[in-house]
């Protein structure tokens, strides 16, 4: 009988351990630059009509300016010069990016639905 209280106790204690560690990831995750790019590739593609190349480079595009962003924008003083020329270099690289892949009526498309 003790033997079997304590594997029912051990098994209790894995499940919700699991159930902990699997929360954590998920809240983790949302701020993460591929999780974001992945989400904004994901609208991208069903607003603009992406076909797979263009997709992929987009993503790539998009984990860049996430990285920079978070390295270089987030939590900084938006007012300061610094910073808000790493926003506009970062920015312009991404429309540089958009105006290399996507063909001229998904740019003109994707600038409307950026700003």
């Amino acid at each position: 009988m003790k033997k079997i209280l304590t594997v029912v106790a051990f098994a209790t204690t894995m499940l919700l351990g699991i159930q902990t560690t699997s929360a954590q990831s998920l809240s983790q995750d949302k701020g993460r630059p591929e999780v974001i790019a992945k989400a904004e590739t994901a609208k991208l593609t069903e607003t603009l009509n992406l076909n797979g190349d263009q997709g992929r480079t987009i993503f790539r595009a998009l984990v860049a300016k996430e990285v920079g962003y978070q390295k270089n924008v987030d939590g900084k003083d938006l007012k300061n010069s610094s910073v808000v020329a790493e926003k506009k270099k970062l920015d312009d690289q991404l429309k540089e990016a958009m105006k290399k892949t996507l063909t001229a009526d998904q740019y003109t498309k994707w600038l409307k639905v950026n700003n």
